[in-house]
């Protein structure tokens, strides 16, 4: 009986089936390769082409590999050769071409654009990006980046986040120190609605060295000089307008306070540091004692 070739033996494993797909894949682009230098019509080139795309989207319609489409498109110019990379500030251009690069795609007919996205989606600065591909050999990747908004401490640790509270990358001293820094469960995605409002408080703003998040309902202050405010559930921005109002009359802040308490609408309760406590103390019981005296002296 007549031997059959390996072209049309039948196969009896999946594997000999990807092999058998690779070489008739080398085989047609074997035959690309000499269409595209051989001095064909131009008619000749475009049915060329037309049937070169008709096989390679019959062999990516097959589940085939990357590996073989590429192997027939490569030859008829469709490399990728150009890749542009726009819209990054913190993500390097080489970082972008590695990211495209880990898709396994040599040219635009394997390359899967929403494969692509993912991958460079999945890289910490970027939040959203776009792929598409220009025939034929261009690639154009456009990234949309977070931007850093504060710091936020969490425990012992200390990230960088946007401004809905998605952390980016861990902080590194010196870069960031201007962004605002949040601290506690929640400050991360609840701190930009406080220091926005906090806008028409300039003076106050300035002078805020951390926003701590208590029991995830309400927030602390603490200032540059170490006084902390603590302000109420509800109508913050208010208490702090009175706060501020009682500095630039007063001087409040500048005191030897340790903390103002605005929780309560109808009262302002000042605390004073332990040594302002200390001078204090001792200045009532100077007072008392000089006032039993002039009884003692003055008596009635």
């Amino acid at each position: 009986m007549r031997a059959m070739s390996d072209d049309y033996r039948p196969l009896r494993a999946p594997g000999r089936l990807t092999l058998h797909v690779v070489r008739l894949a080398r085989r047609v682009s074997g035959g690309a390769a000499a269409l595209a230098h051989a001095p064909l019509p131009r008619f000749g080139m475009m049915a060329a082409a037309v049937i070169g795309s008709s096989v390679v989207y019959g062999i990516s319609a097959g589940g085939h590999t990357v590996t073989v489409i590429d192997a027939f498109a490569q030859p008829l110019g469709f490399s990728i050769n150009r890749v542009d990379v726009e819209g990054n500030d913190e993500t390097s251009e080489i970082d972008a071409l590695q990211a495209l690069w880990q898709t396994g795609s040599q040219s635009l007919f394997s390359l899967d654009p929403s494969a692509a996205r993912e991958t460079l989606e999945a890289m910490p600065w970027v939040d959203r990006a776009s792929v598409a591909k220009i025939f034929p050999d261009h690639v154009r990747i456009t990234l949309s980046e977070h931007r850093p908004y504060a710091v936020w401490q969490r425990g012992t640790d200390f990230l960088v986040v946007n401004r809905e509270g998605k952390e980016i990358v861990p902080y590194a001293p010196g870069r960031y120190a201007a962004l605002p820094v949040v601290v506690g469960t929640g400050a991360a995605s609840s701190a930009a609605a406080l220091i926005d409002e906090m806008e028409v408080l300039p003076e106050l703003r300035a002078r805020v060295r951390a926003y701590i998040r208590v029991g995830n309902r309400r927030w602390d202050l603490r200032l540059e000089n170490g006084v902390t405010i603590r302000l109420p559930e509800n109508g913050a921005v208010e208490a702090l307008a009175e706060v501020a109002r009682m500095d630039r009359e007063h001087g409040l802040l500048s005191r030897d306070i340790e903390a103002v308490d605005v929780r309560l609408a109808d009262r302002m309760v000042v605390k004073l540091t332990s040594e302002a406590l200390v001078r204090r103390n001792a200045a009532l019981e100077e007072r008392e004692k000089i006032i039993k005296r002039s009884r003692k002296d003055n008596p009635v």
